[in-house]
């Protein structure tokens, strides 16, 4: 059990690090885009877990080859574009990670290692529960993720939407760095 809770802690690390970015840029609790990134992160993250387990034989060799590269696509087109609609007061409006557009983009961007961890309970043994606990560790990590970015962004003077756009393409640089070695 403590396996599969550090597995899911180490899922959400993403998660949580995406929603301080929104929540920082939020500055206050706006509860649907919130609700919904807290239940798309926790989704996703069970979801991809669940689509590496049973779908291994089918994706293993097709998704490896590229995962980490769509993950850091995904993550540096929408920093790069909170980064530069920041400068663009008419246009930052749009780029809103907690914009109901955006959010299942980060899903998706933030889960991708989970298909690479459901591929692996394949290969040494699953209990359908882990796609429970992966879920509600990484919902817990938004929420929490959330909180602590509302807290530091009440505190940031300055506009907080081209730090959210650099902690994207860090992640996502991040990501690509530990499949390139």
């Amino acid at each position: 059990m403590a396996e599969i809770l550090l597995i899911a802690i180490a899922l959400a690390i993403d998660c949580f690090t995406v929603s301080i970015a929104a929540g920082v840029t939020a500055r206050r609790i706006i509860w649907k885009p919130m609700t919904l990134m807290t239940l798309a992160f926790g989704i996703f993250q069970g979801g991809m877990t669940a689509i590496g387990y049973f779908g291994m034989e089918m994706l293993a060799r097709w998704i490896e080859k590229f995962d980490h590269w769509l993950a850091f696509i995904l993550l540096c087109y929408l920093g790069f574009n909170m980064i530069n609609m920041a400068w663009n007061k008419e246009e930052s409006a749009n780029m809103d990670l907690l914009a109901l557009r955006n959010i299942p983009t980060l899903a998706v961007a933030t889960s991708i290692d989970a298909l690479a961890v459901g591929i692996s309970f394949a290969c040494i043994g699953f209990q359908w529960y882990y796609i429970i606990i992966i879920a509600l560790v990484s919902s817990l990590a938004t929420v929490i993720g959330l909180g602590l970015g509302i807290k530091a962004g009440r505190h940031i003077s300055f506009p907080a939407e081209p730090l959210g756009g650099i902690v994207l393409i860090g992640i996502g640089v991040k990501i690509l760095v530990e499949h390139l070695s």
